[in-house]
């Protein structure tokens, strides 16, 4: 595939790569300067966008999860991204790991581990019933099927741009032209492009707010140290840059290389909390018990906006959920629908979901069950401890130290973790660099030197961020926010794609 694009400035898009930078240091030190006035302005527009357009979310969330069964199983399904007779590129196992990591970073295991606690605190699930029976729905149906319907929905347009239309701009405006024509070259696709990278860049910083802490609390734990937890998560920082910019340069092999080891070391871990936990029996039925309990509820839950605002469970959660995971959007889809070359519209939906969905819910139901499990048997009281500190941290050291080897469990953890940013920001920082250029065939990868350069950026802002907490609080409200309007780009490239996918089957005929 992949020929290495010659270093031209001139085909370098400057625009779209320095401002939104610019603009994300900008409001990084806004923040900085003025942290509560800053904090107070857009805790209050992240308020007004989740209470007065919630179901706008509920209903892109459910809407695009019908629209992926209905491209699999429709015509649309037959479609394959590339050549008629194209094989595809990779095997499924590779092409279902590279997908799986660059979708999920090491939130997935911050998540599974602590979640469940999150939930059984939650007033709404006293309305519903026992913890038992709720808690461990709602990671399943916030982390499964919706969720991922973005991501295989948005791949197959991008795919279908690249690798059926050959398109030169691997930009999101490129996906919406069949809908904006013309002005796709004009100041709409301008925005549409500089809202894309500037979410993609507030996605990114996000994400290391919630996990890395977890990383550095790990290596507190296990080695005894003292140097302070910034220091900790810094190092953390740049030894995870180091090898996702190394696994980058090395091309395709490389991402899938570190692909597939993260995937080994993730399903170690599952596996061995698995058989040493002691919780296998109660693990195993609470897992299949919840997963009925959501399909079996999947409608209600899809469509739940408590309209009294009784408990604020939908805002706080899945619509806050459901725009979270459209900031992703800008970079996962894209790179999946680039790795997807030769397979069928179907076999990426399908696929998707098998593994990527699959995988998923195996994460909740294993690490998620087995501290739900001590804590609903009475032989450990993490809530108690929780509601008492609210430090989740400290809360999964804690669940993990219950585990016979725990050390070892830890260490895993740490390393999985590890990969997992490494693998995602492979992802994050390939994309960015696709978009950085004007033009750029299909088969062409970015330039090394503009590779490294997305690489280096993409690590200086949670760096930055990381010495104040309220700026990354801020970041996360400003990558929420941004969802709102690239919630409007998805169903404009989600339309533009069915519209050239029409016109391309009658061309065939």
């Amino acid at each position: 595939m992949n020929s290495k694009k010659s270093f031209d400035r001139k085909n370098v898009d400057w625009f779209i790569t320095i401002v939104p930078v610019l603009i994300i240091v900008g409001l990084a030190a806004i923040f900085s300067v003025f942290p509560e006035q800053t904090n107070t302005v857009l805790g209050q527009v992240r308020f007004f966008i989740g209470d007065t357009f919630g179901v706008y979310y509920l209903i892109i969330g459910l809407g695009i999860l019908l629209v992926s069964f209905y491209l699999a199983f429709s015509k649309f399904g037959e479609i394959r991204l590339g050549k008629l007779d194209e094989k595809p590129q990779y095997s499924f196992f590779a092409w279902g790991s590279m997908m799986f990591t660059c979708g999920l970073a090491a939130d997935i295991l911050f998540y599974s581990f602590s979640e469940w606690a999150m939930y059984a605190t939650n007033p709404h699930i006293s309305e519903l019933g026992s913890v038992q029976e709720w808690a461990g729905v709602f990671p399943l149906f916030h982390w499964s099927f919706i969720p991922w319907s973005f991501y295989l929905v948005l791949a197959v347009a991008f795919g279908f741009m690249l690798h059926v239309r050959n398109r030169s701009k691997q930009k999101y405006s490129e996906a919406c032209r069949p809908i904006l024509g013309k002005y796709t070259d004009g100041i709409p696709g301008r925005i549409i492009d500089l809202l894309a990278v500037f979410a993609l860049l507030a996605g990114t910083a996000t994400t290391f707010s919630v996990a890395t802490p977890l990383m550095a609390a790990v290596i507190e734990n296990l080695f005894h140290i003292t140097i302070g937890r910034t220091v900790i998560t810094i190092i953390i920082l740049l030894l995870t840059c180091c090898v996702y910019t190394y696994a980058l340069l090395k091309g395709f092999k490389g991402i899938s290389f570190l692909a597939k080891a993260c995937i080994y070391l993730f399903f170690g871990l599952l596996i061995l909390v698995l058989i040493i936990g002691g919780q296998a029996g109660y693990t195993i039925e609470t897992g299949f018990e919840s997963f009925g309990r959501m399909i079996q509820n999947f409608i209600g839950l899809s469509t739940y906006s408590d309209p009294l605002r009784t408990t604020n469970f939908a805002q706080d959660w899945t619509i806050y959920y459901w725009a979270y995971w459209m900031v992703w959007c800008v970079a996962a889809p894209f790179f999946i629908g680039n790795i997807s070359r030769g397979r069928t519209v179907k076999q990426v939906i399908c696929g998707g979901y098998i593994f990527g969905v699959g995988s998923t819910i195996v994460s909740f139901v294993v690490l998620g069950n087995y501290g739900m499990g001590l804590q609903t048997k009475g032989i450990t009281d993490f809530l108690t401890q929780y509601e008492a500190t609210g430090d989740l941290y400290g809360l999964i050291i804690d669940i993990i130290n219950t585990m016979p080897a725990a050390p070892v469990i830890l260490v895993i953890v740490m390393l999985t973790m590890i990969a997992f940013y490494a693998t995602s920001f492979d992802s994050i920082a390939y994309t960015a660099a696709c978009y950085s250029y004007k033009k750029l065939e299909d088969g062409e990868q970015p330039h090394k030197l503009i590779e490294l350069m997305w690489c280096i950026l993409l690590i200086i802002l949670p760096i930055a961020l990381v010495f104040s907490e309220s700026s990354m609080s801020n970041i996360q409200s400003v990558s929420i926010i941004s969802a709102f309007p690239i919630a409007f780009v998805m169903i404009m490239m989600i339309a533009g794609f069915i519209k050239d996918a029409k016109k391309y089957m009658d061309e065939d005929k």
